[in-house]
């Protein structure tokens, strides 16, 4: 009986005070709650539209200085590669609008694109180790100059791309050495090519831009198999260092930064950081304007990081490059310029 009571007792309390909070919610206290929350979904309303009204007058200055930089890339450009031929290798698959942008800012600066080069899956894929073993084999031996004992077939395979696109004939400076096309045809052709040509290359280049593919290998990928990654990233950055011994110089031009991106593991090792020239943001204006004058500054002998991240400056030197000499010659390498190389 004293358990029966007991809850009796706990439910009409229970009752008791739902009833006073509906009276009082109804009667003195209505108005006070109604007023409170009425002015707390006003307030917010109003932060919600000044907010609002803050992001769309940072995206107008966004698009505004992004327009000023557009318009502004002419003039900044201009002169800054007169006369030379460059090479845009792709390591993977690029954006369509940051190739074509990238070739535009290198025709402002007075370049001419010489081939467009896109490095395939089977570059690096590991299930075909033996098969870029066995070609650099085939490779190695038209290489000049030669590769250190220790190299390993990626840095076979990415010197005898360079080779392919900036050797020249030096009685006939304007046309490929004669080795050129044969390396460039065993990367391009076979049931593996390891790259795809545009269109034929006819013309050598003086200096390559590379360009990160859009998609790096990160995320479950590379979680999954991190030393792949690893493996992806050491093969793709041998192709940059051979575009930068091979040529009179080479740009590294690269998306947004982050961990496992390109321009974050160069910045991250002091040898390559000391020898290798790298643009952030080529998905952007800014960085699109910034390859050409990082690629006239690194045939000029100046190395350098440019974007608006950690370690980087945001604007290249301005450099005046020398006039093109592409004399004949009657063996040797063809008269070229007298910027820096390597």
């Amino acid at each position: 009986m004293i358990d029966f009571r007991y809850h009796i007792v706990s439910l009409i309390s229970v009752f008791l005070a739902l009833a006073v909070g509906i009276a009082l919610g109804a009667g003195p206290l209505k108005e006070t709650i109604g007023d409170t929350l009425t002015g707390q979904v006003e307030q917010l309303r109003t932060e919600k539209d000044e907010l609002r009204a803050e992001l769309d007058r940072t995206a107008d200055d966004l698009g505004h200085a992004a327009a000023y930089i557009d318009a502004a890339g002419p003039r900044l450009l201009d002169g800054s590669l007169t006369d030379r031929r460059v090479a845009v290798v792709a390591l993977g698959e690029v954006d369509e609008s940051v190739r074509t942008a990238v070739d535009d800012r290198l025709a402002q600066a007075g370049a001419s694109v010489t081939a467009h080069v896109t490095l395939t899956e089977s570059w690096t894929e590991a299930d075909l180790d033996s098969f870029r073993q066995a070609l650099g084999g085939q490779l190695v031996g038209y290489l000049s100059p030669g590769l250190a004992d220790d190299a390993g077939v990626q840095e076979e395979l990415a010197a005898a791309l360079v080779q392919g696109l900036v050797a020249a004939n030096p009685a006939a400076p304007d046309t490929l050495a004669s080795d050129s096309g044969f390396l460039l045809e065993l990367l391009s052709g076979g049931d593996y090519p390891l790259v795809t040509l545009q269109d034929p290359v006819e013309t050598p280049a003086d200096a390559v831009v590379i360009l990160a593919p859009s998609d790096l290998p990160t995320g479950e990928d590379s979680s999954a198999d991190p030393a792949g990654s690893e493996d992806v990233l050491s093969a793709w950055l041998a192709v940059v260092a051979a575009a930068q011994e091979r040529s009179e110089g080479a740009v590294l031009a690269e998306g947004p930064r982050g961990d496992g991106r390109l321009v974050d593991a160069v910045l991250a090792d002091d040898e390559l950081a000391d020898e290798l020239t790298t643009v952030s943001g080529a998905h952007l204006v800014t960085g699109q304007v910034s390859t050409p004058l990082a690629l006239a500054a690194r045939i000029a002998g100046e190395n350098g990081h440019y974007g608006f991240g950690d370690g980087e400056t945001p604007l290249p030197t301005a450099v005046t490059l020398p006039a093109v000499d592409r004399a004949p010659t009657a063996e040797g390498e063809p008269g070229g310029t007298d910027g820096a190389q390597g």
